[in-house]
């Protein structure tokens, strides 16, 4: 199937992982042709999907997963590759908003989906370049600057609650990466030991391979979920005109298709990655954060380079504009490492970041048999690793001591309702007023709100198919 087509990849450009794993050695699954029963059908196959899969599959569930596209077209196939218990939000900002408890509810959690990856990797035999590695929290800020004793400050406080929360991390002064030779200095930093990296897309289909073997799981592709109906069991219904009936439905599909309500606690954001080829041991095998957002790791190009991963530059969706963030993140990456060489990749993905910074995984407000896996703050290869333990504990009446953490159902603080607030009024009030006069004035793949053609706002979006003053895609607001 030709990577060109959206079946594939829900991008314009590729990402770095096709480089080793491209789509021609993805597996193939058929359609659904008919009407079928399964204890759970899980829509998505992403790393969530995957991951929940395995784990109620080693429980013996009879397991049927559907993806509207082929396999790992979603976001899955465009992430940064790091597993990571060092969180980006930071374990001060979930203490205050979710307690200690939930601060070391949130550091178990993230430990064990990390560890989880390799030890399925070695239990099947997943050549994914899964290994351990630390991690370095970096100012952004150069000495001298106004807030960098201030944010060095909270860089302390962060690694001192890291510790007594049981996570192995440590402050020093002169932190210097091997390998960051250029101008800008390093400012001191943290360093979270324990850290992981992985070929994403190598590991799902390493894991799809090993189900496909199994009696109790069956995958079907270019089948799309139209509606679901629950009573005592789930009945989903495709767009071809078939049902799937199973005592139990996950929706792992990155963002939830039918609970528009965990949607608007959440921002939508994009952000941006691309691969630079390093001559190979030049830099530390590492990551890297340092802000304002940005992260870097490294994989393998060939026997004489490696790419460097730079992610970052997230914006919010609708709101900011877009262009300039690949050159942005290169410029980056070329003041900091002088031997940094061609950029071969450059790829943008989908964020959902919940206002209260935990991502929902578990059962859906007012339903017993449906449940969803979003909100994946930029963590989402862990946090889908992370979703078949919480999701196959819940259906097996298991107590899990994370579950509350993450429940969808979960009542946010009152601290959080005034992000909340504000969030609505940004997003949803901008969507009230129109911001495009003609659709030529869009650029491909960009969209607005218009009231040209239509008395009420219109959101619009420019394919490279549209025609003049055509509003296609539309929505009335």
């Amino acid at each position: 199937m030709p990577s060109s087509t959206h079946s594939m990849n829900t991008g314009e450009t590729e990402p770095v992982w096709v480089h080793h794993m491209p789509y021609q050695r993805y597996p193939d699954f058929p359609p659904l042709s008919e009407n079928i029963k399964a204890d759970v059908c899980i829509i998505g196959a992403g790393i969530a999907g995957i991951s929940i899969a395995y784990e109620l599959v080693n429980r013996g569930k009879s397991v049927t997963m559907i993806e509207a596209r082929h396999v790992l077209s979603g976001e899955s196939g465009r992430a940064g590759g790091h597993l990571s218990n060092a969180l980006d939000d930071g374990y001060i900002k979930i203490e205050k908003e979710h307690g200690f408890k939930g601060a070391q509810a949130a550091a178990d959690s993230h430990t064990w989906a990390l560890e989880r990856v390799g030890e399925i990797c070695k239990s099947i035999g997943i050549d994914c370049d899964y290994h351990r590695l630390p991690g370095y929290e970096i100012s952004p800020y150069p000495r001298g600057h106004p807030n960098h004793r201030t944010h060095v400050a909270c860089l302390r406080e962060e690694v001192e609650l890291a510790k007594r929360l049981g996570l192995s991390a440590s402050f020093h002064d002169d932190l210097t990466v091997p390998g960051w030779d250029g101008r800008p200095d390093q400012r001191g930093g943290a360093i979270f030991a324990g850290q992981a990296t992985f070929h994403p897309t190598k590991y799902c289909i390493g894991v799809l391979h090993w189900l496909k073997t199994q009696p109790n799981f069956r995958c079907f592709a270019h089948t799309r979920m139209t509606s679901t109906d629950e009573s005592d069991v789930v009945k989903i219904h495709t767009h071809d005109g078939h049902t799937i009936t199973a005592a139990d439905m996950v929706q792992a599909t990155c963002a939830p298709l039918q609970r528009l309500g965990v949607v608007a606690e959440m921002q939508s954001m994009r952000t941006y990655c691309v691969a630079i080829r390093v001559p190979k041991d030049s830099v530390k095998d590492c990551l890297i954060g340092a802000g304002p957002y940005r992260y870097a790791k490294f994989t393998e190009c060939n026997h004489k380079d490696d790419y460097m991963v730079l992610g970052g530059c997230d914006h919010t969706v609708g709101q900011e504009k877009t262009g300039g963030r690949f050159a942005e993140l290169e410029t980056w990456a070329r003041q900091r490492f002088t031997n940094a060489g061609s950029v071969d990749y450059q790829w943008s993905g989908q964020i959902f970041e919940p206002l209260d910074y935990m991502a929902c995984i578990g059962k859906e407000q007012g339903q017993k048999h449906t449940y969803m896996v979003t909100g994946d703050s930029g963590n989402g290869l862990t946090h889908g690793a992370l979703a078949g333990k919480l999701i196959a504990d819940e259906m097996g009446g298991l107590d899990n001591p994370w579950a509350s953490l993450y429940n969808p159902d979960r009542t946010l603080r009152a601290s959080t309702v005034p992000r909340l607030l504000q969030h609505a009024v940004t997003h949803y009030g901008q969507c009230t007023q129109p911001d495009v006069k003609d659709i030529e004035d869009l650029e491909i793949g960009s969209g607005g709100s218009s009231r040209k053609a239509h008395w009420h706002p219109w959101r619009c979006i420019k394919t490279r198919e549209s025609k003049r003053n055509d509003l296609v895609p539309s929505v009335r607001i």
